[in-house]
């Protein structure tokens, strides 16, 4: 399976940090908050935390304090949608593959449901052919994007489909609301909203660098599920983020790479590109103590979390098109998501040649 073309989307709309700052300040809710929960939002805010800016789907930003179950819900409906067909336009024409060629098309969400699922207002979008296999894969959290991938593999290995349209997208604004619980107010301070999308083909495009997805590895622990998760309440997605999460984060992270190392016969200096999960700054850092990267190996990521925040299971997308527009040097690349249950993936991609 090959990469053919990829492509992201975000909202129009962008704020600094200290603009939602200011708009939380002069929000009601700032009011009911106690003195730690204050204290927290001034770090995370008016301090480095590795976010300068983030696309929201709010326009105007007061909007991210108008919490009710139908106001989210319509936020996900409303740009869901949307961010996911720009995406996939763009992986569309950087692949120059025309509509009629995708054969199968996957998208994976967690910040909103919608019964028939976001394949159905993709495909109607888009004007994919009526015969197309549409998967919705919903639950998996920020790590959806390599599982998604990984059903593309599938299909294109049972040759049941030549080309796969894979699309992760995340309206983490219609998950956003504020409370003293520490995961409510970091979430809120983090996340961006944002879509990725790729054209996977049994075959590569001539002349062009494709990479070879080769195999990928999983970890799976469900007794750390309650240390990242969604929880529902009042109707409304509440992320639950504890501070455990960026060295577990890490440590998973290297049992999977070790994995892979291990099955390729390659080692860690052999991997040329690393393209991370942004999921913060401290799990960035905690990624470098615990493989021993150097901080370039992590720009890309870094990147990606400075400018537009945690887009979740679409930051891998962004991740991936930054290193083939910035012509990554040619050779293995390491592609790797983590996330809600504790989940943990990565794969081996052969960028060597085009």
């Amino acid at each position: 399976m090959f990469i053919i073309g990829v492509g992201t989307a975000a909202p129009e709309t962008r704020y600094t940090q200290a603009q939602c700052y200011d708009a939380l300040k002069a929000s009601p809710q700032y009011s009911t908050l106690n003195r730690r929960s204050r204290v927290l939002l001034d770090r995370l805010l008016l301090s480095d935390n590795g976010v300068r800016t983030r696309a929201l789907a709010l326009d105007p930003l007061s909007d991210a304090f108008d919490a009710c179950p139908d106001v989210l819900h319509e936020r996900f409906v409303k740009n869901a949608p949307r961010l996911a067909e720009t995406a996939a336009r763009e992986a569309l024409r950087e692949a120059e593959c025309d509509r009629s060629d995708i054969d199968c098309i996957i998208v994976s969400t967690c910040t909103g449901y919608l019964c028939p699922g976001l394949t159905s207002y993709v495909v109607e979008r888009l004007g994919l052919r009526a015969d197309v296999a549409a998967l919705d894969l919903v639950g998996q959290g920020c790590g959806a994007a390599l599982p998604n991938l990984r059903t593309a593999e599938a299909f294109i290995a049972s040759r049941r489909a030549d080309k796969v349209l894979s699309i992760s997208v995340e309206v983490c604004s219609a998950a956003f609301y504020i409370d003293d619980d520490p995961g409510v107010l970091v979430s809120a301070c983090l996340f961006g909203d944002g879509a990725g999308a790729a054209v996977v083909s049994r075959e590569p495009r001539p002349g062009r660098l494709c990479p070879k997805w080769l195999f990928s590895e999983s970890l799976l622990n469900p007794a750390q599920r309650d240390t990242l998760r969604f929880d529902q309440r009042q109707g409304m997605l509440r992320n639950i983020l504890t501070p455990e999460v960026p060295q577990l984060a890490a440590e998973y992270a290297g049992r999977v790479l070790d994995a892979a190392l291990s099955r390729s016969g390659l080692t860690r200096e052999s991997i040329g590109a690393w393209l991370w999960h942004a999921g913060g700054r401290t799990v960035l850092e905690a990624l470098q103590r615990e493989l021993g990267l150097a901080a370039g190996q992590l720009s890309r990521s870094a990147g990606v979390l400075r400018d537009y925040g945690n887009v979740s299971s679409a930051c891998v997308y962004f991740v991936l098109k930054a290193a083939l527009s910035e012509g990554a040097d040619p050779g293995w690349w390491w592609l790797s998501s983590f996330g809600a249950g504790f989940t943990c993936h990565g794969a081996l991609l052969d960028a060597r040649a085009a």
